[in-house]
């Protein structure tokens, strides 16, 4: 064989085994960027403000809610209810002269939306394209947190002050039964769609669950270390409650029998709570201006990966399936008023016209 012929063989040799390690970098290449999207996907991404719009007027406010169905967006404020579109904030209405409104849940399916009204113990029927009330359904006393069952196709208005559930027949609008759950202090409540309803009893540090067509009581529930439960949520494929308590801790439940899971810290002065089956995020809303974000990591594991920056006052939220996006509002403060005997804890005024809605998203 000749020099050259050595050569041009060495040279091909080289050659092959060059195409090789390029082969074999490529797949590696290939194989760490699918890694790292997989890794990017189970990483929830941070969420900022999208939009705030000032709706105006005077008074105070307290729950809010997402109709996805025909995309509005209910606000308590002071004795109204405002109607805006959820995408673009417009204002379609307003539903007025309600005394101590509280929870609003529209049911388009059923032309029907229901509002706890506070001041007369009583939930206000309202058509849903209309915004014209149609009715009364007396309730416990101090109506507050409201909620719409699909399963059993009951509404069912948690009455503060009573420490009962008015359960309502959402078709024929009929009150069916006012059942006391124990305490004096019933919160928010949710669905586990499936038979069960969950809700906090701010008074005994609890959460009792019932049957959504006997009523029937069926557990009470410690909240561990978790103090006063305000806002609830719950994780249907795990079977997870979520109760946020004023003593600055979301407690994590099992709600299937009622273990401790996790108990995880949260701003001041929270008030309500959401939960995003996609991101798998827990969001509490703390009125002391932020919101909380928890990532559920495992259905045993959680983390707190972000507390965002709202306003003073914003302390309910709610959560629209459809953009994943969370809202939430207040107003601006002015000074507090001195103490007084007649009013030993004063609290700010609202300034005029500065009340607000605010929409988060990725």
């Amino acid at each position: 064989m000749t020099s050259l012929n050595r050569f041009k063989k060495v040279k091909m040799k080289y050659q092959i085994i060059n195409q090789i390690k390029m082969k074999n970098l490529l797949v590696f290449s290939c194989l760490l960027l699918v890694s790292v999207g997989c890794f990017s996907q189970g990483k929830p991404k941070s969420i900022s403000l999208v939009k705030k719009t000032i709706i105006g007027g005077d008074g105070g406010w307290d729950y809010l809610s997402v109709s996805n169905e025909d995309r509005r967006l209910y606000l308590s404020h002071s004795s109204q209810v405002e109607v805006l579109n959820a995408d673009t904030h417009e204002k379609i209405g307003t539903i007025a002269d309600l005394k101590g409104v509280h929870g609003i849940v529209a049911v388009p399916s059923l032309g029907k939306g229901f509002i706890t009204a506070g001041g007369t113990n009583t939930v206000v029927v309202f058509d849903t394209k209309t915004l014209a009330k149609i009715g009364e359904i007396p309730t416990g006393e101090m109506p507050d947190a409201i909620l719409y069952d699909k399963f059993s196709k009951r509404i069912f208005s948690f009455n503060h002050k009573a420490g009962s559930v008015t359960a309502i027949d959402a078709v024929t609008l009929r009150a069916i039964e006012t059942v006391k759950l124990g305490g004096s202090a019933a919160e928010a409540g949710v669905s586990d769609e499936k038979g069960t309803i969950f809700v906090n009893l701010e008074d005994l540090n609890e959460v009792v669950s019932f049957d959504s067509k006997t009523l029937a009581v069926k557990n009470h529930w410690k909240t561990a270390t978790g103090e006063e439960p305000t806002g609830l949520a719950i994780d249907l494929k795990n079977n997870l409650l979520f109760s946020v308590c004023k003593n600055n801790k979301m407690i994590v439940l099992d709600s299937k029998t009622g273990k401790l899971i996790a108990e995880i810290p949260i701003g001041g002065r929270c008030d309500g709570v959401v939960f995003d089956s996609i991101s798998k995020t827990v969001y509490s809303s703390n009125g002391e201006g932020t919101i909380t974000a928890v990532h559920e990591d495992s259905p045993s594991t959680f983390s707190v990966i972000e507390t965002i920056k709202t306003d003073v006052g914003a302390r309910t939220i709610t959560f629209d399936p459809k953009t994943q996006h969370i809202f939430t509002m207040t107003a601006q403060y002015g000074e507090t008023p001195p103490k007084t005997d007649e009013n030993p804890r004063p609290r700010p005024k609202v300034v005029t016209n500065t009340f607000a809605v605010y929409e988060f998203g990725k």
